[in-house]
């Protein structure tokens, strides 16, 4: 299972509006790559795939692949604002390594594939 806090569903509610598309939602997956092996992939999408798994958070339809599962499982994912602005932030307890700007990570089980260019 996904978490999405409340300030973080606010904040992707109010994107998928803007977007003006009929039965959007939010697509969250894992591909290899990044600096660490993984790099997190987060986006809105219109089609459900085979072996998609389908849920809803906090008013937000979230839908993530069969394979990215296993790496997204217990996934926190929460909006901050700072006076530079404001940003999603992930935390996910499957990662052993992540690197230093937030986006690519690995697990104690797989290391997947690190890229050769740093973040």
């Amino acid at each position: 299972m996904v978490n999405i806090s409340e300030s973080a569903s606010e904040k992707i509610q109010e994107m998928l509006a803007a977007e003006e598309i009929p039965n959007l939602f939010l697509r969250i997956g894992v591909q290899e790559g990044g600096c660490s092996g993984f790099s997190y992939g987060m986006g809105f999408d219109d089609e459900i795939h085979e072996g998609d798994s389908e849920m809803e958070i906090g008013g937000v339809k979230v839908v993530v692949d069969s394979d990215s599962m296993k790496y997204l499982r217990g996934l926190e994912i929460d909006w901050k604002e700072s006076a530079m602005g404001g940003g999603f932030t992930i935390h996910n307890p499957n990662a052993t390594v992540t690197c230093g700007c937030g986006s690519s990570f690995r697990t104690a089980t797989d290391a997947g594939n690190p890229a050769a260019d740093p973040c």
